[in-house]
């Protein structure tokens, strides 16, 4: 039963009123926010927004703004909302749809319709602070001839000459420093945890608890970095010397670490690696002597010459703050986190706008095509530099699976990195072309073997047994380019037009022989149990079923030129679903025919540009 058939427009409307905050705390959100824009609901400008956010909160806020933008502009779609969220695909990814949907269903939904309006609430609020207003005049009234009793009392009786009035003083607010003192605002109580820095023509707040971690301690325009990050963010990134760099009241960073007003973390220096090794090393004594000379060293010399110092370490650790930022996302999460999601064969990835899937069995690393899009496969450092918002990326830290980098997923060994020299079929493979599309059948999702060899698109990664698509493909040994029925449908998807779903049945097959095939391509794909495939009245007994359909029946009919219409292809394909229910009422079949039904007539009226009778356009 679905619950958006007996509730009103206005129950619907005030329950996604009160449902907008918990909707926008979903995670990973690129699926429910391409969901509303495929319907029409979300505008492209603000799509191109949202979707681009990284952080975690601002991302929330522009979910946030759309479902608020969606109330208050578009509040007659809110029926339309619903329908387009409520599907079973959008279901099983978010949870709390499924729950909002229940609520609907129980009856629940009742005690978020009933609550006051806002005017009401405005005039209540507006009786009680008239109702304080005059209990403070009336103490304020009885407070003052009290006083005067009081001061009657005190002061020495005289007839003659009434006491003036006390004037009430103005607070002054002065500066903790003397008239000419610097103002060394890093020893002030009120800057104990923050301090305010610059760099360049920036202005952000340092914390200095988190800079004695080692994490992003920077706070600037709404984002956290780590102190060489900011420094690149204020366009001093050439300088390699946040210390100089970042200023607090023109004094660098560098000496107020020196003199024990900052903390800063102890790197390891990678640069060690790098030197040979001394044949004959330096006792502890002589070690702290030479260290303690160093440290004079440095004191002594002027500001110049500390600058050139102080640029030579850093390029020797250029190395190591690469490595701090990879790490500072982990360093920072302090919650657990459940392993148990990177469990599958492909993992969901986003780098900002970008979403793919990420194979385990191909990730070697940087070199080797592991991330699968829509379009064709890439490598980490290839997939980053699709963002073309994304500048000096770094793949391990700006790839993100169920909100943690590719960096954690390596660290925890759930994917292993080749070395250089690796000569396995992944990393040295015969031929690189057979890493630009899929290694197994989009359709039944197989290898493929010496009796069925995968035959591959030259327009999307995709690969097919030749008995698996239709039209029947090349074969695999031929050179000519060719496209699968997947690509020529989406290049030719433009120069169709909108007709009614009567025009749609009635119009002939042989003029729509393409989606046809299409159309069938999909249902042979959703159904990977292969429950509707094969011939179903060996399955059943046949007094139970008077009219058998099954797919390879439907693709028989429709390759033989069987059909006439749209309406009779579609009406077998309806009749699998019809009889699916019939047979299995008590059992999981049903819920998975019923499943398939919905996704079909879904691409159904896609694939013809149906007109719907209630539409909401932009």
């Amino acid at each position: 039963m679905d619950p958006l058939n007996f509730l009103t427009h206005e129950d619907l409307l005030k329950f996604f009123h009160c449902k907008k905050t918990e909707i926008s705390c979903i995670e990973e959100p690129h699926t429910f926010l391409n969901q509303l824009r495929d319907h029409n609901l979300l505008p492209e400008k603000l799509y191109q927004k949202v979707i681009k956010m990284k952080s975690k909160k601002r991302r929330q806020d522009g979910v946030y703004e759309i479902l608020d933008t969606l109330e208050k502009k578009r509040g007659q779609c809110v029926k339309l909302f619903w329908t387009c969220v409520f599907q079973e695909h959008i279901l099983q990814k978010y949870p709390v749809l499924r729950f909002l949907r229940s609520s609907l269903l129980d009856g629940t939904y009742k005690e978020y319709v009933d609550l006051p309006d806002t005017e009401d609430l405005n005039c209540n609020e507006n009786e009680s602070v008239q109702t304080v207003e005059k209990k403070v005049k009336g103490g304020k009234r009885k407070k003052s001839v009290e006083e005067a009793d009081e001061e009657d009392e005190q002061r020495p009786s005289s007839s003659s000459t009434p006491s003036p009035k006390k004037q009430v003083r103005k607070p002054i607010f002065s500066s903790p420093l003397k008239k000419g003192q610097k103002a060394e605002i890093w020893k002030w109580s009120i800057y104990k945890s923050t301090l305010p820095v610059t760099c360049g023509d920036k202005k952000a707040t340092l914390y200095r608890d988190r800079l004695a971690k080692g994490i992003k301690c920077v706070l600037c325009e709404g984002q956290w970095f780590v102190p060489s990050g900011f420094e690149k963010f204020a366009g001093k990134g050439s300088h390699k010397n946040w210390k100089l760099s970042i200023r607090c009241q023109k004094t660098p960073l560098l000496k107020l670490i020196k003199e024990g007003h900052l903390t800063c973390p102890r790197m390891r220096r990678p640069c060690d690696r790098k030197r040979p090794r001394a044949l004959f090393p330096l006792s502890s004594s002589e070690s702290s002597s030479s260290a303690s000379e160093s440290i004079e060293e440095i004191e002594g010399l002027n500001e110049n010459e500390q600058v050139e110092r102080e640029d030579g370490r850093e390029e020797e650790n250029e190395e190591e703050e690469n490595e701090e930022e990879e790490n500072e996302e982990e360093e920072e999460e302090s919650e657990p986190t459940d392993l148990s999601e990177f469990k599958a064969a492909v993992l969901p990835v986003i780098c900002g706008s970008l979403t793919g899937d990420l194979y385990k069995k191909r990730f070697t690393g940087s070199r080797t095509k592991s991330i699968r899009t829509e379009k064709c496969w890439f490598t980490p450092e290839e997939f980053i530099k699709q963002e073309i918002n994304l500048t000096n990326g770094h793949w391990k830290k700006d790839i993100l699976c169920h909100g943690r980098t590719l960096n954690f997923l390596v660290k925890k060994k759930i994917l292993h990195i080749h070395s250089l020299l690796c000569r396995c079929d992944q990393c040295s493979p015969e031929d690189a072309r057979d890493l630009d599309n899929d290694d197994v059948c989009f359709i039944c999702d197989t290898d493929g073997d010496e009796n069925r060899e995968l035959v591959c698109c030259d327009e999307c990664p995709r690969a097919f047994h030749p008995d698996c698509h239709l039209p029947a493909p090349p074969n695999a040994s031929s050179t000519d380019s060719w496209m699968c029925t997947f690509c020529v449908r989406k290049s030719n998807q433009q120069m169709w037009k909108h007709m009614s779903l009567q025009d749609a049945l009635n119009s002939p097959v042989t003029k729509n022989i393409m989606r046809c095939e299409y159309l069938l391509l999909c249902v042979y794909k959703e159904d990977t149990q292969r429950v509707f495939t094969d011939d179903s009245v060996n399955k059943v007994p046949e007094n139970r079923i008077s009219n058998p359909m099954w797919l390879d029946r439907v693709k028989t009919r429709l390759q033989r030129g069987k059909y006439s219409t749209v309406g009779e292809f579609v009406g077998d394909i309806r009749l699998i679903f019809q009889n699916c229910q019939i047979w299995n009422r008590d059992n999981d079949l049903a819920m998975i025919g019923a499943r398939m039904s919905r996704i079909f007539e879904q691409k159904f009226h896609a694939v013809f540009k149906i007109q719907y009778t209630h539409s909401c356009t932009l």
